[in-house]
């Protein structure tokens, strides 16, 4: 398969930097179906007794099963992942950079945003356990903001991984993806046995989903004709559907996720192929100007909206049981009808925080000279970060574990420090048509969509 832009990535820097609004649309909509499903899950009540339940109303639907099957969207971030995460590292490359650049801006990126949140969620609730709210509720608390912290240890794993992965991809791509399809089903079988076992497929699915987004960015799907397309499609649905039918799997997509299995990985396929065929589609409707300019402004600020969405759903309900508002009881068509305030409400709460936070979210710049952190620095404040996830994506989140992964997600951005801008060569200048030929960064240009720079 010939990969023009795999073989002459300099010779292609401009079609590598180039914003894709389509990308933008189906992110964009991705995270508005996040933010409603978790609007219709959350449901706590109050006992008679003072203390406070959960109720997962979704979860207990009939009719949820088969709709979580087609709405499951969370492969198809990693898909468009693997798409933005290499682009953007060919970018890097092209430049000078290298792979631990890479993994310096990533973490930046990702972790920055993270450190905000714990860091009020922490002072927040202990203001709030001081002020005689009770251990149990804010436990309670605790664990369901936190529920999107464990997308952020799979996310930030697998993007780390692009250089190794980008490296393979070029050499053998068709085998890179069957040797973690043999991982993923190796380890599912293990998992009766070896039960702790199963979470190494938090590794080993996601990065098989992401490197379907490397196969789409190479065009492995664009060459495909609309019939082979739905084929996979359907072959991957039967197979899904044979892999639950005989009871291996569960039905329940939901409960597939964590830790993720080779469901997800179907599903992943899946939507890929679906993708491609209404990629045309979807490129004219996110080629409108209206929507093209939300879809641009939520790319740079899809982070913040992710993390702090949840928190703020969960503190809201939370403050309702203190009022005297009307509480429909769950599963009434009263309490489904409330869902659409309180997403508005989720909706406008995000709004100053976008604001205060988002800048968070900007990519990191500096002189052309600084120098940035040494490559065991960059090693540590990976470990730093993702010690924390894995304990909470394995034990789930406490308060004490919450402050703590405040101070480690802070000594990660203070280890990483500046940002390297290594210069490039003269041999190795990258020349662009309109543009000087000289020193080169490895920094993203400013006018590149976010949508490149994750």
């Amino acid at each position: 398969m010939e990969r023009e832009s795999q073989a002459h990535p300099r010779a292609r820097l401009d079609t590598v930097a180039q914003r894709d609004p389509a990308i933008d649309l189906v992110r964009f909509t991705c995270l508005l179906l996040v933010v409603a499903a978790h609007c219709m899950m959350a449901n706590p009540v109050l006992q008679k007794d003072g203390t406070v339940t959960t109720e997962n109303v979704l979860m207990e639907q009939s009719w949820f099963t088969p709709v979580a099957w087609a709405l499951m969207i969370v492969p198809l971030f990693f898909v468009l992942g693997g798409v933005t995460g290499l682009q953007s590292w060919r970018r890097l490359k092209a430049r000078g950079g290298n792979g631990f650049d890479f993994a310096q801006l990533r973490l930046l990126r990702l972790v920055r945003p993270a450190m905000a949140l714990l860091a009020v969620m922490w002072g927040a609730l202990w203001v709030a356990l001081l002020l005689g709210v009770h251990p149990q509720v804010i436990q309670l608390m605790t664990a369901g903001a936190a529920m999107p912290l464990w997308f952020l240890a799979a996310y930030l794993t697998a993007q780390l991984s692009v250089p190794l992965l980008a490296r393979l991809h070029e050499c053998a791509p068709l085998l890179t993806l069957a040797a973690l399809v043999a991982l993923i089903i190796t380890v599912d079988s293990l998992r009766g046995a070896l039960p702790v076992l199963a979470f190494t497929n938090l590794i080993f699915v996601w990065c098989a989903v992401q490197q379907l987004g490397f196969l789409m960015t190479d065009g492995f799907f664009e060459q495909r004709s609309r019939t082979w397309l739905v084929g996979v499609i359907v072959t991957s649905n039967l197979l899904l559907g044979l892999v639950t039918g005989v009871a291996v799997y569960s039905g329940n997509m939901v409960v597939n996720i964590n830790p993720p299995n080779l469901c997800l990985l179907l599903l992943g396929v899946s939507q890929a192929a679906t993708l491609q065929l209404l990629r045309n589609g979807i490129a004219w409707l996110a080629g409108v100007r209206w929507i093209q300019a939300v879809t641009a402004v939520a790319g740079r600020r899809s982070m913040t909206v992710y993390l702090w969405h949840l928190p703020l759903l969960v503190g809201m309900s939370g403050l309702l049981l203190l009022t005297d508002v009307p509480k429909p009881a769950g599963s009434t068509p009263e309490w489904w009808w409330a869902r659409i305030p309180v997403f508005l409400a989720v909706a406008a709460l995000l709004v100053p925080v976008v604001w205060l936070c988002g800048w968070l979210e900007n990519r990191p710049t500096a002189a052309s000279h600084a120098r940035g952190p040494s490559r065991a620095a960059v090693v540590t404040a990976a470990v730093v970060v993702l010690i924390p996830l894995a304990d909470a994506a394995l034990n789930g989140l406490t308060l004490a574990l919450l402050g703590g992964g405040a101070a480690c997600f802070a000594l990660s951005v203070l280890l990483l420090g500046r940002v390297p801008t290594p210069v490039l060569p003269s041999s190795s200048r990258v020349e662009v048509p309109g543009r000087r030929v000289g020193k080169m960064s490895t920094l993203p240009e400013p006018g590149l969509s976010a949508n490149l720079e994750p």
